[in-house]
């Protein structure tokens, strides 16, 4: 006969129970790479339309549409709404979130509003992307000041199961989100370019959509594990009068390099101006 105390044990060896309120595209995506670890002993994910849900169902996560019932069945809540429906979903979990360390991916909101709403929980700032999808996501994320130390280590451990993942100063959190959280957009901008090009030269769509991709992927690695500057890349492959250095010389004319700067920059200065909307219509 298994005694109280032995199954408590084995509870406690199986990690936690994770509540995610709003199970849309990244929503979802924490709860299938939370699913595939096997590191936590139960995933609760709520939509407002069940039917949504079933391909987690289909995994094993539990799914509800009742947001308050997650939430206090649930040891950790990980809010994936839109930023405009924080304050409403907070102040419904306020007494379901007392005491619970709350990780939220709403991309502008700072944790000082968090703490003005339900001050009794604990509190992340979170930014992964959709790239989580694929277990490939880089995640930064900020703590308020009565996150514990055992927090922070459930943190990673949650964040890993997505891919990197890095605690930086809140003030940062805002370039994350124009650099970062919206990076893939630009990339898959640069591969949809880079296949037209290919079916320009006359290469199948396939092919060039594959090989474009690929390029891509395999220069990352180049830097992320090979330890090479995007500068060494290019010294590598360009060589005096050959194609690359005419393929660069385009590139630079057309000012992609600019145009990319541009990009992050606009999507940093627009995550302020949501804070800021958001931030006067609640005040």
């Amino acid at each position: 006969m298994v005694c109280p105390l032995d199954l408590q044990l084995v509870r406690d060896s199986m990690g936690e129970d994770i509540s995610i309120i709003g199970a849309g595209v990244i929503g979802g995506a924490i709860a299938r790479c939370l699913v595939r670890s096997g590191s936590f002993r139960r995933i609760i994910a709520t939509r407002r339309r069940i039917d949504k849900l079933k391909p987690l169902s289909d995994l094993g996560v539990e799914v509800t549409t009742d947001n308050l019932r997650a939430a206090r069945e649930g040891e950790i809540i990980i809010i994936c709404v839109k930023p405009k429906d924080v304050s409403g979903v907070l102040r419904e979990l306020k007494e379901a979130v007392e005491g619970k360390l709350v990780i939220s991916t709403a991309a502008t909101i700072p944790i000082s509003i968090y703490r003005s709403i339900a001050p009794g929980a604990r509190y992340v700032r979170a930014m992964p992307n959709i790239a989580a999808l694929v277990g490939e996501s880089f995640t930064a994320y900020c703590c308020d000041e009565m996150i514990t130390e055992r927090d922070r280590d459930v943190v990673k451990r949650i964040f890993k199961t997505m891919g990197p993942c890095e605690e930086v100063e809140e003030g940062y959190m805002d370039a994350v989100t124009g650099l970062s959280g919206s990076g893939p957009a630009y990339i898959a901008t640069i591969i949809e370019a880079m296949m037209y090009a290919g079916l320009k030269v006359g290469l199948p769509r396939e092919l060039s959509l594959s090989s474009s991709a690929q390029a891509v992927l395999g220069t990352a690695k180049l830097i992320l594990e090979g330890g090479l500057t995007p500068s060494e890349i290019k010294e590598m492959v360009t060589t005096p009068g050959g194609t690359t250095i005419e393929g660069l010389y385009q590139l630079e004319d057309g000012k992609v390099r600019t145009a990319l700067m541009r990009a992050v920059e606009a999507a940093t200065e627009k995550c302020m101006t949501i804070r800021r909307n958001w931030v006067n219509e609640k005040t």
